[in-house]
């Protein structure tokens, strides 16, 4: 069978996915992010919201393939069939629109759509809650951006925009001014596309963010590449369910996460007999964590710890200890896991060494 006719296949089996998925009774109103970096390929999507466990159902991403945010009176099989889509090689305005011409409810939808190629789309419906509206970046950079009319009921038209590099979108607000504020603070932040669209959801609060309050934020992160382990593809993906402060929470995590995310890739330079490089990432994520007040001392030790013990394997006894010293002051029961480490084979199976360690 031809490529394109298992394409057409898979977008009706899609379509009629739509269009047999209940209508929720009750928005999930909420303002979004989906964006990818240009350089790195890496693409996200990011959200808040007053409803609780928002993460669950708005924010999806596949690595090499896009992400989704689905919102407003909430189908969460656009964020699966989205990403189904896609990685049969659809673009997002293609997906999105193959969705809604499927979908009756269509115009309670809000849903914000980017593929790997850095092409974005999104849709607001006619009967979302006001203040409701996206923007989408434009590819020339100048901001503005294409936007089509699409619906079928007379009087009550959505509006569905293009664009490249990211999307927000936004309902229920306390005002218009929420999704402007997004498109221009995650063009003028620096720096990862964590941060970046942090930056987003902040500005979106700063200027009044959901009429109702807040209570809930989720971020996921994947590489631009899919290395057929999902569970390695996924840089950040952090759920904050119910919070009176569900952004300051939600920064707190990524901050952590960034450090263990050093942690594993020592570990794994370590199994590759790179040294040099595992001390360089564990070094880091000790001071990412050391230079956070949001990140419990419990943490900290934990990073120090390890840092100590993969000194010891590589034979540098004497630069592990002021560490262990360290992690003990910290956590004392550090002190008490020692001696059970040679045995899993974690450190040398040396009586002497091990009392060594434990004196600090």
């Amino acid at each position: 069978m031809k490529a394109s006719a298992v394409l057409l296949l898979l977008v009706s089996a899609c379509v009629a996915a739509v269009a047999q998925t209940p209508q929720p009774l009750r928005p999930v109103s909420t303002f979004s992010i989906v964006a990818r970096d240009a350089k790195t390929g890496e693409m996200g999507v990011a959200v808040q919201s007053h409803w609780f466990a928002v993460g669950q159902i708005v924010s999806w991403a596949e690595a090499g393939v896009g992400a989704v945010a689905t919102q407003s009176f909430v189908d969460p099989s656009y964020g699966k069939l989205g990403l189904e889509l896609m990685r049969a090689g659809k673009s997002a305005p293609d997906t999105l629109r193959a969705l809604l011409g499927a979908d009756d409810g269509r115009q309670v939808r809000q849903v914000g759509m980017i593929d790997a190629h850095g092409v974005a789309a999104s849709f607001t419906g006619c009967k979302d809650i006001i203040a409701a509206g996206h923007v989408v970046h434009a590819q020339d950079g100048s901001g503005a951006y294409e936007q089509r009319q699409e619906g079928r009921q007379t009087g009550c038209v959505g509006q569905m925009a293009f664009g490249h590099d990211f999307a927000v979108q936004a309902n229920l607000m306390s005002n218009d001014k929420v999704w402007p504020a997004m498109a221009k603070a995650f063009e003028e932040t620096k720096g990862d596309l964590a941060e970046r669209m942090l930056a987003a959801l902040d500005a979106a609060q700063a200027v009044g963010g959901d009429i109702r309050g807040r209570q809930s934020a989720a971020i996921v992160v994947v590489k631009a590449k899919s290395s057929g382990k999902s569970w390695e593809d996924r840089i950040f993906d952090l759920r904050v369910d119910d919070n009176p402060e569900p952004l300051k929470e939600l920064r707190r995590l990524v901050t952590l996460q960034r450090a263990y995310n050093h942690m594993n890739a020592g570990d794994l330079a370590v199994e590759h007999k790179d040294n040099a490089g595992a001390l360089r990432e564990y070094s880091a994520a000790e001071q990412i964590a050391s230079g956070d007040e949001g990140v419990p001392t419990s943490r900290l030790a934990e990073m120090i710890y390890w840092h100590a013990v993969a000194l010891v394997t590589m034979g540098q006894v004497d630069e592990s200890l002021p560490l262990f010293r360290k992690a003990f002051a910290l956590q004392p029961s550090w002190r008490e896991l020692t001696p059970r480490l040679p045995k899993s084979g974690l450190l040398p199976d040396d009586p002497k060494l091990i009392e060594r360690i434990v004196q600090q």
